[in-house]
């Protein structure tokens, strides 16, 4: 499987993928912490990738997405940003609204 085709797949298998530095219970970078907690703080379970395993995906990712930077986070199969867009839409109560519906589209 090339690695477009993994990253399609890895979209497909759970509503909301996180791909980021480190895990986690162990980010490598504060943007990784700070996008998980905000993640947690709204109770959602979210399936996490450590682009650090496997450096193909990780270049890769960048011109899928069109976006230079980690983490980057996906709802549904769809790019919404990274930390300081998640950030803002955890403060503004949007994050929880969208995952909470993308979780029950899937349940």
């Amino acid at each position: 499987m090339d690695v477009q085709d993994r990253i399609k797949s890895q979209l497909s298998a759970q509503p909301v993928v996180l791909f980021m530095k480190g895990t986690p219970d162990f980010p490598q970078c504060g943007f990784s912490a700070q996008t998980v907690a905000a993640l947690r703080a709204v109770g959602t379970a979210f399936h996490a990738v450590n682009i650090f395993d496997d450096p193909e995906l990780r270049d890769a990712l960048k011109r899928y997405s069109n976006w230079p930077t980690y983490p980057q986070l996906y709802v549904n199969g769809e790019l919404i940003g990274g930390c300081d867009i998640t950030l803002q839409m955890y403060q503004n109560g949007e994050l929880k609204d969208l995952l909470t519906s993308a979780t029950a589209a899937k349940a």
